[in-house]
Protein backbone atom coordinates (compact mmCIF):
# COMPACT_ATOMS: atom_id res chain seq x y z
CA UNK A 1 0.00 0.00 0.00
CA UNK A 2 1.48 3.16 -1.05
CA UNK A 3 0.88 5.19 1.74
CA UNK A 4 2.46 2.43 4.19
CA UNK A 5 5.17 2.25 1.36
CA UNK A 6 6.26 5.79 1.60
CA UNK A 7 6.17 5.69 5.24
CA UNK A 8 8.58 2.78 5.50
CA UNK A 9 10.91 4.84 2.95
CA UNK A 10 11.09 7.71 5.19
CA UNK A 11 11.83 5.16 8.21
CA UNK A 12 8.66 5.98 9.95
CA UNK A 13 7.73 4.23 12.84
CA UNK A 14 3.96 5.42 12.38
CA UNK A 15 1.72 7.41 10.32
CA UNK A 16 -0.04 10.68 10.84
CA UNK A 17 -3.68 10.46 11.69
CA UNK A 18 -4.76 11.37 8.14
CA UNK A 19 -2.37 9.14 6.41
CA UNK A 20 -4.15 6.23 8.80
CA UNK A 21 -7.60 7.26 8.00
CA UNK A 22 -6.43 7.26 4.24
CA UNK A 23 -5.75 3.51 5.01
CA UNK A 24 -8.88 2.92 6.64
CA UNK A 25 -11.30 4.51 4.14
CA UNK A 26 -9.31 2.67 1.51
CA UNK A 27 -10.78 -0.78 3.28
CA UNK A 28 -14.12 0.37 3.76
CA UNK A 29 -13.58 1.62 7.21
CA UNK A 30 -16.41 4.89 7.60
CA UNK A 31 -13.99 7.75 8.72
CA UNK A 32 -14.95 11.22 9.93
CA UNK A 33 -14.65 13.92 6.82
CA UNK A 34 -11.42 16.05 7.30
CA UNK A 35 -9.25 18.20 5.24
CA UNK A 36 -5.89 18.69 5.82
CA UNK A 37 -4.50 22.04 5.51
CA UNK A 38 -1.07 23.98 6.61
CA UNK A 39 -2.18 28.05 5.81
CA UNK A 40 -4.91 30.23 6.81
CA UNK A 41 -6.95 30.37 3.54
CA UNK A 42 -7.14 27.07 3.02
CA UNK A 43 -8.14 26.60 6.52
CA UNK A 44 -11.33 28.95 6.23
CA UNK A 45 -12.07 27.36 2.86
CA UNK A 46 -11.78 23.77 4.40
CA UNK A 47 -13.55 25.17 7.22
CA UNK A 48 -16.91 26.28 5.34
CA UNK A 49 -16.68 23.18 2.92
CA UNK A 50 -16.86 20.84 5.90
CA UNK A 51 -19.47 23.25 8.08
CA UNK A 52 -19.01 24.87 11.40
CA UNK A 53 -18.50 23.53 13.97
CA UNK A 54 -15.45 21.92 13.46
CA UNK A 55 -12.66 20.47 14.54
CA UNK A 56 -8.77 20.93 14.17
CA UNK A 57 -5.97 18.63 15.46
CA UNK A 58 -2.55 19.12 14.95
CA UNK A 59 -1.33 16.62 12.25
CA UNK A 60 1.84 15.09 12.19
CA UNK A 61 3.40 11.16 12.32
CA UNK A 62 5.71 12.51 15.24
CA UNK A 63 2.71 13.19 17.27
CA UNK A 64 0.84 10.20 18.96
CA UNK A 65 -0.85 12.31 22.01
CA UNK A 66 -2.01 15.49 20.74
CA UNK A 67 -5.40 15.96 23.87
CA UNK A 68 -2.37 16.46 26.23
CA UNK A 69 0.05 18.66 24.05
CA UNK A 70 -3.16 21.06 23.62
CA UNK A 71 -3.33 20.44 19.76
CA UNK A 72 -7.39 19.81 19.54
CA UNK A 73 -9.44 22.17 19.35
CA UNK A 74 -13.13 21.47 19.27
CA UNK A 75 -16.57 23.26 18.77
CA UNK A 76 -14.86 25.95 16.64
CA UNK A 77 -17.89 27.52 15.37
CA UNK A 78 -16.75 30.85 12.91
CA UNK A 79 -13.77 32.46 10.99
CA UNK A 80 -12.72 34.39 13.77
CA UNK A 81 -12.41 31.01 16.39
CA UNK A 82 -10.70 29.44 13.05
CA UNK A 83 -8.08 31.50 12.86
CA UNK A 84 -6.94 32.03 16.63
CA UNK A 85 -7.15 28.11 17.25
CA UNK A 86 -5.14 27.34 14.13
CA UNK A 87 -2.50 30.04 14.67
CA UNK A 88 -1.96 28.44 18.49
CA UNK A 89 -1.63 25.16 17.31
CA UNK A 90 0.76 25.83 14.77
CA UNK A 91 2.79 27.44 17.32
CA UNK A 92 2.57 24.66 19.56
CA UNK A 93 3.37 22.47 16.89
CA UNK A 94 6.78 24.46 16.09
CA UNK A 95 7.60 23.48 12.63
CA UNK A 96 7.14 19.71 13.54
CA UNK A 97 3.90 18.07 11.75
CA UNK A 98 2.51 18.35 8.26
CA UNK A 99 -0.57 20.85 9.38
CA UNK A 100 -3.83 20.54 10.50
CA UNK A 101 -6.66 19.00 10.18
CA UNK A 102 -9.69 20.32 9.79
CA UNK A 103 -12.52 18.04 10.99
CA UNK A 104 -15.89 17.29 10.94
CA UNK A 105 -17.53 17.21 14.63
CA UNK A 106 -19.11 13.93 14.50
CA UNK A 107 -22.05 13.84 17.38
CA UNK A 108 -22.29 11.17 19.60
CA UNK A 109 -22.01 10.33 23.23
CA UNK A 110 -20.98 7.08 22.63
CA UNK A 111 -17.67 5.72 22.17
CA UNK A 112 -15.84 2.50 21.40
CA UNK A 113 -12.47 1.65 20.49
CA UNK A 114 -11.67 -1.20 17.92
CA UNK A 115 -7.70 -1.73 17.09
CA UNK A 116 -5.03 -4.56 15.84
CA UNK A 117 -1.77 -5.56 17.73
CA UNK A 118 0.30 -8.51 15.95
CA UNK A 119 1.08 -10.63 18.64
CA UNK A 120 4.50 -12.75 17.83
CA UNK A 121 3.07 -16.54 18.20
CA UNK A 122 -0.92 -15.57 16.91
CA UNK A 123 -0.15 -12.88 14.42
CA UNK A 124 -2.97 -10.01 13.91
CA UNK A 125 -5.32 -10.12 16.78
CA UNK A 126 -8.08 -7.55 16.14
CA UNK A 127 -9.41 -5.95 19.34
CA UNK A 128 -13.02 -4.13 20.37
CA UNK A 129 -14.36 -1.99 23.56
CA UNK A 130 -15.53 0.68 25.31
CA UNK A 131 -13.96 3.83 24.11
CA UNK A 132 -12.84 7.38 24.64
CA UNK A 133 -11.72 8.28 28.36
CA UNK A 134 -12.47 4.73 29.94
CA UNK A 135 -10.54 2.58 27.47
CA UNK A 136 -7.56 2.46 29.76
CA UNK A 137 -9.53 2.82 33.41
CA UNK A 138 -12.54 0.39 32.04
CA UNK A 139 -10.53 -1.77 29.85
CA UNK A 140 -13.55 -3.57 28.89
CA UNK A 141 -12.15 -5.43 25.51
CA UNK A 142 -12.31 -8.35 23.76
CA UNK A 143 -9.68 -9.91 21.40
CA UNK A 144 -10.40 -12.33 18.75
CA UNK A 145 -6.96 -13.70 15.57
CA UNK A 146 -7.33 -12.45 13.04
CA UNK A 147 -9.03 -13.24 10.46
CA UNK A 148 -12.75 -12.70 11.53
CA UNK A 149 -15.73 -14.00 9.78
CA UNK A 150 -19.14 -12.11 10.98
CA UNK A 151 -20.03 -14.26 13.68
CA UNK A 152 -16.29 -13.52 15.44
CA UNK A 153 -17.31 -10.07 15.06
CA UNK A 154 -20.72 -10.41 16.70
CA UNK A 155 -19.71 -12.30 19.48
CA UNK A 156 -17.37 -9.77 20.20
CA UNK A 157 -19.52 -7.36 20.98
CA UNK A 158 -21.70 -9.48 23.04
CA UNK A 159 -18.02 -10.15 24.82
CA UNK A 160 -17.59 -6.81 26.70
CA UNK A 161 -19.49 -6.16 30.01
CA UNK A 162 -20.94 -2.60 28.57
CA UNK A 163 -21.98 -4.25 25.60
CA UNK A 164 -25.92 -2.99 26.11
CA UNK A 165 -24.17 0.32 25.03
CA UNK A 166 -24.84 -0.91 21.55
CA UNK A 167 -28.27 -1.49 22.06
CA UNK A 168 -31.23 1.43 21.97
CA UNK A 169 -30.69 3.01 25.11
CA UNK A 170 -31.78 6.69 26.40
CA UNK A 171 -33.76 7.99 23.20
CA UNK A 172 -30.72 6.73 21.09
CA UNK A 173 -31.40 4.30 18.20
CA UNK A 174 -28.97 0.62 18.63
CA UNK A 175 -25.99 1.16 16.58
CA UNK A 176 -25.48 -0.62 13.55
CA UNK A 177 -23.85 -4.21 14.68
CA UNK A 178 -23.67 -4.65 10.83
CA UNK A 179 -21.35 -1.57 10.39
CA UNK A 180 -19.04 -2.49 13.10
CA UNK A 181 -18.86 -5.94 12.19
CA UNK A 182 -17.77 -5.06 9.17
CA UNK A 183 -15.04 -2.95 10.51
CA UNK A 184 -13.69 -5.51 13.01
CA UNK A 185 -13.29 -7.69 10.16
CA UNK A 186 -11.76 -5.14 7.89
CA UNK A 187 -9.30 -4.12 10.59
CA UNK A 188 -8.21 -7.18 10.65
CA UNK A 189 -7.66 -7.90 6.63
CA UNK A 190 -5.39 -4.54 7.29
CA UNK A 191 -2.99 -6.69 9.34
CA UNK A 192 -3.32 -9.33 7.39
CA UNK A 193 -2.54 -7.45 4.09
CA UNK A 194 0.25 -5.54 5.68
CA UNK A 195 2.72 -7.38 7.35
CA UNK A 196 4.74 -3.98 8.03
CA UNK A 197 1.58 -2.66 10.57
CA UNK A 198 2.17 -3.40 13.95
CA UNK A 199 -0.95 -2.01 15.68
CA UNK A 200 -3.76 0.02 15.19
CA UNK A 201 -5.48 2.16 17.69
CA UNK A 202 -8.89 3.80 16.32
CA UNK A 203 -10.81 5.36 19.30
CA UNK A 204 -12.59 7.12 19.33
CA UNK A 205 -15.36 5.23 17.16
CA UNK A 206 -18.55 7.61 17.73
CA UNK A 207 -21.99 6.17 17.50
CA UNK A 208 -23.64 8.91 15.12
CA UNK A 209 -26.87 8.41 15.39
CA UNK A 210 -26.60 4.54 14.80
CA UNK A 211 -23.43 4.48 12.53
CA UNK A 212 -20.19 4.39 13.89
CA UNK A 213 -17.43 6.32 12.63
CA UNK A 214 -13.69 6.72 13.18
CA UNK A 215 -12.62 10.05 14.66
CA UNK A 216 -9.44 9.53 15.54
CA UNK A 217 -6.11 6.52 14.44
CA UNK A 218 -3.09 5.86 14.63
CA UNK A 219 -1.23 3.01 12.91
CA UNK A 220 2.45 1.70 13.96
CA UNK A 221 4.77 0.67 11.43
CA UNK A 222 7.60 -2.05 12.22
CA UNK A 223 10.45 -0.65 10.13
CA UNK A 224 12.59 -4.05 10.89
CA UNK A 225 12.84 -5.73 7.25
CA UNK A 226 11.66 -9.85 7.43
Amino acid sequence: MKIIEKALKERRTSLSEHEAKQVLATYQIPVAREILVDDVKDLINAAEEIGYPVVFKGCSSDIAHKTEKGLIKIDIRDEKEARAAFKEIMEKMDGTGAGVLVQDMVKGKRELVVGLTRDPQFGPCVMFGLGGIFTEILKDISFRVAPLEKRDALEMMREIKGHKILEAVRGMPAADVDMLADILINVGRIGLENKQVKEIDINPVIISGSRPVAVDALIILDNVKE
